[in-house]
């Protein structure tokens, strides 16, 4: 991927997507949460990854090795949190979150593997 062709307008924008999708919510459970709780941890760590995607966006070619780790986080939430909030007696939006980490992991692996390809 380090070839010297062009990142489409749209991953750029679709990594820009990914991190203001993860700084908000990051954010909005820290400012939720109890101080040093494990909530609080947890928030802190979406919102930093807000900050890998964001370092993606700006360069996607040179930061995408990082996108594996965005794909490993993004999918153990989903074996976590998407059976009881899909189909059991879990929270709408927590199902809504999750079925966004979903839409972006599958989004990153795409990207690596077209990238890697096209590189």
């Amino acid at each position: 991927m380090s070839g010297n062709s062009p990142v489409g307008r749209g991953w750029k924008a679709f990594f820009w997507a990914a991190a203001t999708y993860n700084i908000v919510i990051g954010l909005d459970a820290f400012l939720d949460a109890s101080w040093g709780s494990p909530d609080a941890v947890g928030a802190v760590l979406i919102f930093c990854f807000g900050i890998v995607y964001a370092l993606v966006a700006h360069d996607p070619r040179r930061f995408a090795p990082v996108l594996v780790a965005g794909i490993v986080g993004k999918g153990m939430v989903i074996a976590m949190l998407a059976p009881q909030n899909w189909f059991g007696n879990g929270e709408a939006a927590i199902g809504l979150i999750v079925a966004g980490d979903l839409l972006f992991a599958l989004g990153f692996a795409w990207f690596l593997m077209t990238e890697r390809r096209n590189a």
